[in-house]
């Protein structure tokens, strides 16, 4: 089993909710391995220190319980995944001028941003990748397993805001 550290951020359904309504039915409920944010009606954070035996069930688990207490409640991002410099050099123990030097300047085909501008970004899974494989530093694999999972979810959740009637031929574009 490993522990794998990971945030779920959700929107209730009613915008008017009070999060704190919620805190002691969650950690009733399951999420008892969560620190729970509640800074802004109709939102809640959830950050898990869960042990599994991998990331997607430690996430899969975690999601179940918090739609089992506040069943209306929508998943909106599970992180880490998007990052900037800052992010991936906190994430890493690096400096962020290592980071940068290594993703902006190196010599090999780094990884292309999800979003490029005055502050590019990135998924993690994709620099963690990039890094092992291509710089050959060591990189945790549970670290890695939670980016790759929380990547998944994110571009699934991205998904399925695609009409139905339009996916195919979107996809067929994306490639």
């Amino acid at each position: 089993m490993n522990e794998y550290d990971f945030t779920l951020k959700f929107n209730l359904e009613d915008s008017q909710a009070d999060p704190e309504d919620f805190i002691e039915r969650l950690y009733a409920g399951g999420c008892d391995d969560a620190l729970i944010g509640v800074g802004n009606k109709g939102y809640v954070a959830l950050n898990f220190i869960r042990e599994a035996s991998s990331a997607y069930q430690a996430i899969s688990s975690a999601i179940n319980d918090v739609k089992r207490v506040v069943p209306a409640a929508t998943l909106i991002e599970a992180s880490p995944d998007f990052v900037g410099l800052t992010d991936a050099a906190k994430i890493l123990g690096y400096t962020q001028q290592n980071i940068r030097n290594l993703l902006i300047k190196s010599d090999s085909k780094s990884p292309i941003p999800v979003y490029e501008g005055t502050d590019s970004i990135w998924h993690l899974a994709e620099i963690l990748i990039w890094l092992r494989e291509v710089q050959t530093y060591s990189i945790d694999d549970a670290l890695l397993d939670i980016a790759q999972t929380n990547m998944n979810i994110n571009i699934a959740m991205s998904w399925q805001k695609i009409a139905p009637d339009i996916q195919e031929s979107i996809k067929a574009l994306a490639v």
